[in-house]
């Protein structure tokens, strides 16, 4: 395995990559920090332990938070201030009621300032703005692969702009 994008032939909008360990994981998340901006909403999917919060740890080190990155499992969300800039790190693994949603207010989270990060999306789908960014890690024996799809024009801008950092 590597961790070198693989551009799916298909469409200049989807990345792939291929990880050995963790610590490609956090790379990887760094890596995409330089290109996400304000205003994006990331959809993680993946099974328990595939490493959803390792990437969201990665892409908030890019960003330059220097401090413990925690799972919002039980919290829903927690909210990260880097410079003027807000990320929400959400988390449905343990959502069960639509009214939670309105009642927290994260509507409002998702606006044109904010970054925000969805571990587990299917569990709240109905309720959430459509993704820019849909990413799909799948567990193999031996690491993890990880799909980047450009869901909306900003999504796709970002990949595109990901592909020309790669390609200088």
């Amino acid at each position: 395995m590597h961790n070198t994008p693989y551009t799916d032939p298909e469409s200049a909008h989807n990345l792939t990559f291929y990880l050995d360990d963790e610590m490609s994981m956090l790379d990887l998340g760094n890596r995409m920090a330089n290109f996400l901006r304000p205003g994006l909403t990331l959809f993680l999917y993946g099974n328990l332990g595939a490493g959803k919060t390792t990437l969201a740890r990665g892409i908030l080190h890019g960003l330059g938070y220097r401090h413990v990155v925690k799972s919002p499992t039980y919290n829903l969300v927690e909210i990260y201030k880097i410079s003027r800039l807000y990320l929400y790190h959400f988390d449905f693994y343990r959502f069960n009621d639509p009214l939670e949603w309105e009642e927290a207010g994260f509507r409002e989270y998702f606006n044109p300032a904010s970054i925000c990060i969805v571990e587990w999306p299917e569990k709240a789908e109905d309720l959430l703005p459509m993704a820019d960014l849909q990413i799909t890690i799948k567990i193999h024996d031996k690491g993890r692969s990880i799909e980047i799809r450009g869901r909306t024009e900003l999504g796709k801008q970002c990949l595109q702009q990901w592909n020309n950092q790669e390609i200088s």
